[in-house]
C-alpha cells in the first residue's frame, strides 16, 4: 500500500495532524506547532489540490479544491486545526480509493494466470512443448492427471473427471469424454485425454471473466456517495458567493480587512466539514456494527448501496450450500456395520486427490476410525479408485473398488442410487471383488437456517433469485427446499451477470451473494456484490463490496435493515447541518456575524451530526445468536443416520 502516492500522503498527514493538536493544545511553541500544522497542510493537501486544479483546467469544478480553499482560509484567520481535520479527511478518503482501484487491478491481472502458461501439442505424432497462448483453433493438445487444461476445447480421445469449480462453482467433478467441452483453467483429473483446441486462447471462457470484471468494476467505480453527487453545484455556489462578498464590497469603497473578515468568516461557516460528517458517522458506524457481526464492507458508499437494494440474487453452491460435499448416508449392503463400509471406503479414498475421497475420508478420521491396510492403489480414469486388502501380513486380500453404480447392484441399492439421485446428490459404490458390499451417498448440504433466512430476505427485501450452474432437476429441489421460487439453472459466469444486469434493466437495485472464481463477475456486475468467505477465491473478494464472514444468508435481512437506517440518520443530519448552514451564512450576508460565533455554530453541528451518526453503534436491530444457533444445527447435522433419517 506504500507504494501508492496517495497512501503515503494521507499517513504523513495524520501523523502530522497527530502531533500538532496536542502540541497544539499543550500550548508547545508556536513555531514548532506552526511546523506540524504546515506539515499537515503539504502533505496531505497537495494531491487533492493537483486534482483539483486539474478539474479546473477541465473547466469543472470539484470540491477537492474547494475544501482546500477552505482549510487554507482556516489557517489564514487563525483555525489551523479546522482546516487541518478537513485535510486529513480527505486524503485519508483519497487513500482507500486508490487502495481498492489498486488491489481490484491486480486481482484482474492475476485471474489470467488461471489458465497454464503451456501445453503439449501435438504435431506428426509427436509431443512439442509450446505456449499456451501460442496454441491456435484446430490444434490438439494433451493434458495428463493432474494438469491444468490449457484452452477451451472438445475433448478427442481419452476419459478423465474434471474439476471445472474455479468456472460453475460446483464442488463435484464432471465426467469427460469424446465430444465433451472443456475450459482453460479447469483441473484435469484422473485420466489422460487428447483436447482439440476450439477457442483463440485470448478467448476462453477464463479470459472472457476477466474483461467482464473489469468493464462492472469501471462502470460500478463511479458510484458515489449523496453529498459527492451534490459538489459541482455547492462547489460553483461557494466560491461565487465568496468572491462577490470579497469584490463587490471592495468595488463599492468597503474597507479592505472588514471585507476580507466577513469573506474568510462566510467560507468557514459554508465549508462542507458539517456536511461531510452528517453522511460519513453513521455510514461508518454501520460498517462497524456490521463487521462485529461478520460482515466486513469495503466503505461507507456500500452501506449506502445497500439501502437503495431491491432485488437479490443468490449462487447457490457456497452461498446457500455449504460448497462442499459431505457423506450423507452410509447404506451397507451386506450386513456389515456402517462404520466398517466408511473405514473400508476412506482406506480406498486415502490416496486419492477426488474430492469426493478427500470427503470420505474426512468422515472417517471425523470419527476415529481405525483404517484397514491397503496397497497397490489405482485410479480408474472416469470411473473411481481401487486398491488390494491386506488379509494377513504378507498376505493379499481382496481387490476393494470404490466407483460409480452400475448394474450389478440389487434392488433395494438401484432404488438408494436412484432416490439419491433424484434429490441431486452423489452415490458411490464400494465393492469387494465382483460384490457390491454397500453404497455412500455423498451432497453438498444447504445451509442451516437457510429457509428461515430467505423468509427474511424476502420480507427485508424481496424474494431472491437463485442462480446456479448445476443442472435444474438439483437446482429445483433446493429452491423448493428453501423457499426459493425463481431459479435459474446451468449457467456459465457470464450468464449469472447477465442475470442480474436484467434485474438492473428492470429498474431495479439489486444485490448479489456468491463463492469463488466462478461468482466474481456476478459480484462485480451487481448494485452490490457480497462474497461467502468461507470460499471467497482472491478475486471474488476484490471484485466484491463487502464480504460475509459468518451466517452469509442469514446476515443478508438485517445487514439491508441497518443500512437503510444509516441512511435515514445521514439524510437527518444532512438537513440539520444545511440549516445550519443556512443560518449561519445569512446571518454573515445579511447582518455581522461575529468570526467567534461563526466559528462555534459550525464546530458545535458539526460534533452534533457527528454524535447522532455514531449512536448507529448501538443499534440493536441484528439478531443475536444466530452464529451459535448455526453451529448446533451444523453439529446435528453431522450425526449418524440413514438416508431417509438424514434427509428428513
Amino acid at each position: 500500500m506504500l507504494s501508492l502516492p496517495e497512501v503515503r500522503s494521507a499517513a504523513l498527514a495524520l501523523l502530522s495532524f497527530a502531533a500538532a493538536v496536542p502540541a497544539d493544545l499543550l500550548g508547545a511553541p508556536w513555531p514548532l506547532v506552526a511546523l506540524l500544522y504546515l506539515a499537515c497542510y503539504v502533505t496531505g493537501g497537495w494531491e487533492p489540490a493537483r486534482s483539483g486544479l486539474q478539474a479546473l483546467r477541465g473547466r469543472t469544478l470539484d470540491v477537492d479544491l474547494l475544501m482546500i480553499v477552505a482549510a487554507l482560509g482556516a489557517a489564514a484567520i487563525g483555525q489551523h486545526l479546522d482546516g487541518a481535520l478537513l485535510i486529513v479527511i480527505f486524503a485519508s478518503s483519497g487513500a482507500l480509493e486508490a487502495v481498492m482501484t489498486a488491489r481490484t487491478r491486480a486481482s484482474i491481472t492475476g485471474l489470467l494466470d488461471l489458465a497454464p502458461e503451456t501445453a503439449r501439442r501435438l504435431a506428426d505424432g509427436r509431443e512439442e512443448q509450446v505456449r499456451a497462448a501460442d496454441l491456435v483453433v484446430g490444434d490438439e493438445v494433451v493434458v495428463r492427471p493432474g494438469e491444468k487444461i490449457p484452452a477451451d476445447g472438445t475433448v478427442r480421445e481419452g476419459a478423465t473427471e474434471v474439476d471445472a469449480s474455479t468456472l460453475t462453482g460446483e464442488p463435484l467433478p464432471v465426467r469427460r469424454g469424446p465430444g465433451d467441452e472443456v475450459f482453460a483453467g479447469t483441473l484435469n483429473g484422473t485420466g489422460t485425454v487428447r483436447v482439440r483446441v476450439d477457442r483463440d486462447p485470448a478467448d476462453t471462457v477464463v479470459a472472457g471473466i476477466a474483461a467482464q470484471v473489469e468493464r462492472a468494476a469501471e462502470t460500478r467505480s463511479r458510484r458515489q456517495l449523496f453529498v459527492e453527487r451534490v459538489e459541482q453545484r455547492y462547489s460553483v455556489v461557494v466560491v461565487v458567493a465568496a468572491l462577490a462578498l470579497l469584490v463587490v464590497p471592495l468595488l463599492a469603497g468597503a474597507d479592505f480587512r472588514e471585507t476580507l473578515l466577513r469573506a474568510m468568516t462566510f467560507m468557514i461557516v459554508a465549508s462542507p466539514c458539517a456536511v461531510v460528517l452528517a453522511t460519513m458517522p453513521p455510514l461508518l458506524a454501520a460498517v462497524a456494527v456490521a463487521g462485529r457481526r461478520g460482515v466486513l464492507l469495503k466503505d461507507a458508499g456500500v452501506v449506502e448501496a445497500l439501502a437503495e437494494v431491491d432485488a437479490v440474487a443468490l449462487d447457490k453452491t457456497g452461498t446457500v450450500t455449504r460448497g462442499r460435499p459431505e457423506v450423507r448416508a452410509v447404506e451397507p449392503l451386506d450386513g456389515r456395520p456402517a462404520d466398517a463400509l466408511r473405514a473400508l471406503d476412506a482406506a480406498v479414498e486415502e490416496g486419492s486427490e477426488h474430492v469426493l475421497g478427500r470427503a470420505v475420508v474426512a468422515e472417517a478420521r471425523r470419527r476415529g476410525l481405525r483404517l484397514p491396510e491397503m496397497r497397490d492403489f489405482a485410479a480408474l480414469p472416469g470411473e473411481g479408485v481401487r486398491a488390494v486388502r491386506l488379509a494377513a501380513p504378507g498376505r493379499s486380500g481382496p481387490t476393494v473398488t470404490v466407483g460409480r453404480p452400475g448394474a450389478d447392484l440389487d434392488p433395494r441399492g438401484s432404488g438408494i442410487v436412484a432416490e439419491a439421485e433424484r434429490e441431486g446428490h452423489t452415490a458411490v459404490v464400494v465393492r469387494e471383488g465382483d460384490r457390491p458390499v454397500g453404497l455412500l451417498v455423498l451432497a453438498d448440504e444447504v445451509r442451516p437456517g437457510a429457509a428461515q433466512a430467505v423468509a427474511a430476505v424476502g420480507a427485508a427485501v424481496a424474494p431472491p433469485l437463485l442462480l446456479t450452474g448445476d443442472a435444474e432437476g438439483p437446482a429445483r429441489r433446493v429452491g423448493d427446499r428453501i423457499g426459493i421460487g425463481k431459479v435459474r439453472a446451468g449457467l456459465l459466469p457470464a450468464a449469472k451477470a447477465a442475470a442480474v444486469e436484467e434485474l438492473d434493466r428492470d429498474g431495479g437495485r439489486d444485490l448479489a451473494a456468491g463463492d469463488g472464481l466462478n461468482d466474481a463477475p456476478l459480484l462485480a456486475t451487481a448494485h452490490v456484490g457480497l462474497a461467502v468467505g468461507e470460499g471467497a477465491g482472491t478475486l471474488s473478494v476484490e471484485a466484491a463490496d463487502g464480504v460475509l464472514l459468518r451466517d452469509p444468508l442469514g446476515a443478508l435481512a438485517p445487514l439491508a435493515g441497518l443500512a437503510r437506517r444509516a441512511r435515514r440518520i445521514a439524510r437527518a443530519n444532512l438537513a440539520f447541518a444545511a440549516l445550519v448552514i443556512v443560518g449561519l451564512v445569512t446571518w454573515d450576508l445579511v447582518g455581522t456575524l461575529p468570526l467567534a460565533l461563526g466559528v462555534a455554530g459550525h464546530e458545535l453541528s458539526t460534533v452534533l451530526v457527528c454524535l447522532n451518526g455514531l449512536r448507529l453503534l448501538l443499534w440493536p436491530g441484528w439478531p443475536v445468536g444466530s452464529e451459535r444457533g448455526e453451529r448446533g444445527e451444523r453439529h446435528a447435522a453431522e450425526q449418524p443416520g440413514d438416508l431417509v433419517g438424514s434427509r428428513a
